[in-house]
């Protein structure tokens, strides 16, 4: 795939005032079923696997960069069986609509700081606004916990077929269980490369490797340089805050 050097990286972050609004916009407008079903059904009401239709059969969802791509791609590689997932919105109104119409749901959680961090880097903005979009996300989805299966991104990605058994149980599902090996791992991450070939082409420039669905090492040290940036003391509400939902909706 090749590297981009950690310099390179350094000097091609900076903080765009036009991304946060944009990121703003698109986290608010998303936690409100109201405002997002009716705009995303006529922009995207088309597209397979993205939206909760009648049809669907498990949503797996989570705030952006949790993991959903390995999920999704993990849980329908080892059904025997035509099954539809919907995925990938990002969206805490999905969730929230799922929940509603009792469609069995997957919700991944990752570390706010973590999240934090993939998304500063991911959309070129700084870590208030994505303290708050994750911060809302998880408050507006809290009140559905009884009705949803919450699974942290370290759960997925250390043993996600124990997810899908869990998923069974607490919906009465019978999906198949995805055999959690070094060989089917290794499977899953080409068909994610393939995945990311499809969406963002070729190339080691800054933009791609931002929006790439993998690590690569060139972007955990970028996200390691703005580590620092959390630690504000302008951030202490909102990191008190994103903790304690952390907790309640892991139960950790």
């Amino acid at each position: 795939m090749g590297t981009i050097e950690n310099s390179q990286w350094n000097q091609s972050f900076q903080v765009s005032r036009a991304s946060e609004w944009k990121y703003r916009l698109i986290y608010w407008f998303n936690a409100y079923p109201l405002l997002f079903l009716p705009v995303t059904h006529l922009l995207y009401g088309n597209t397979p696997s993205y939206l909760v239709a009648p049809d669907t059969d498990l949503v797996i969802e989570g705030f952006g960069r949790a993991g959903s791509t390995f999920a999704n791609f993990a849980f329908l590689s080892a059904q025997t069986r035509p099954v539809n997932t919907a995925h990938h919105t990002h969206a805490a109104a999905q969730i929230l609509l799922a929940a509603q119409r009792k469609i069995p749901t997957l919700v991944i959680v990752r570390k706010p700081e973590d999240s934090v961090l993939s998304h500063m880097v991911r959309h070129n903005i700084g870590p208030r606004p994505a303290y708050v979009a994750w911060n809302r996300f998880h408050r507006r989805i809290l009140k559905y916990q009884d009705k949803i299966l919450v699974a942290t991104f370290e759960q997925v990605l250390d043993n996600f077929g124990d997810i899908i058994r869990r998923i069974n149980e607490k919906f009465d599902t019978d999906f198949a269980i995805w055999a959690h090996t070094p060989q089917n791992q290794a499977a899953i991450f080409e068909q994610i490369k393939a995945r990311n070939h499809g969406l963002f082409g070729d190339g080691v420039t800054p933009a791609r490797i931002r929006s790439l669905s993998i690590p690569v090492p060139s972007r955990e040290a970028l996200k390691n340089h703005l580590r620092r940036q959390l630690e504000s003391p302008q951030l202490a509400r909102l990191r008190e805050e994103a903790a304690g939902l952390y907790r309640q909706i892991t139960k950790r």
